[in-house]
């Protein structure tokens, strides 16, 4: 069943396209997803959605498809499309320039290990030196663990070395997920500034909110100490677990497997 909406329907050429520049007000009534040849298909009334790129955006699972929908479905007046993110990620992994294998893509991921975040560390202050410690090494550890790997540290300016076998082993774990997983892997890899942050968090061994939290730790430290402009870094925060959350959710849902002839959005 098609969702009503009390917004005026608004007929444009560009509207249709799921990002854009300048403003663009609701112009459609209904959110439906429709199944073609094995994918999903976004249909704001009659018009199916397209990418930035023009391309019909086909997705590749039913629990995705909905997600995009309800996204769509529960903007109100100006589209917000920055905050449409699994609508962003399915656009990057459809208008990707050139297509990566999940080695290819895997490979620019594991680039991202050499100056992850958790491998440095300061040499002071003593208390920020402890908070380090106490917070990351826990991880560190985790992921030593479950990948059957050695990760190093350094206190100072030059990154420490990834061991061969380290590189081997999480970039096979890595060519595990598919290219559409890979983009939303990479996604979280580059907000949290780490590769072992990401890892954890993708296998819920971290929340989201502590993922997150780690990754900033030394600049959470930083303004308790000097203090900040409060607006700015909370909406910094909130931007930063609302993309880490739709990543994460955007992997899981990619890898479900699903089938439908034709459903609506859910109701916002």
């Amino acid at each position: 069943m098609a969702l009503l909406s009390p917004h005026k329907v608004k007929r444009s050429a560009n509207v249709r396209h799921s990002s854009g520049k300048r403003e663009i007000k609701r112009f459609y009534k209904n959110v439906t997803i429709s199944q073609q040849d094995g994918q999903f298909e976004i249909n704001l009334d009659r018009k199916r959605l397209k990418t930035p790129m023009g391309k019909i955006l086909r997705l590749p699972t039913e629990g995705l498809a909905l997600a995009v929908a309800t996204e769509w479905d529960r903007q109100e007046g100006v589209l917000e499309q920055s905050s449409m993110y699994l609508t962003n990620l399915s656009n990057a992994a459809t208008d990707k320039p050139v297509p990566q294998s999940p080695a290819e893509r895997a490979s620019d991921i594991l680039e991202f290990l050499e100056t992850d975040t958790v491998r440095f560390r300061v040499e002071e202050p003593a208390h920020l030196v402890q908070l380090q410690a106490l917070a990351w090494d826990p991880v560190v550890k985790w992921v030593q663990d479950r990948h059957q790997v050695e990760i190093t540290w350094t206190d100072s300016i030059v990154a420490p070395p990834v061991a061969g076998e380290t590189r081997e082993k999480i970039g096979r774990y890595l060519t595990s997920y598919d290219s559409w997983s890979l983009i939303g892997l990479q996604a979280i890899v580059e907000g949290l500034k780490s590769v072992i942050l990401a890892l954890a968090v993708v296998d819920r061994h971290l929340s989201v909110e502590t993922a997150v939290a780690l990754s900033r730790l030394e600049e959470e430290y930083q303004i308790a100490q000097w203090g900040n402009v409060e607006w700015a870094h909370d909406i910094t925060a909130l931007h930063l677990r609302a993309s880490v959350a739709a990543s994460v959710l955007f992997i899981h849902l990619n890898t479900e497997v699903s089938s439908t002839n034709r459903k609506s959005a859910p109701k916002s």
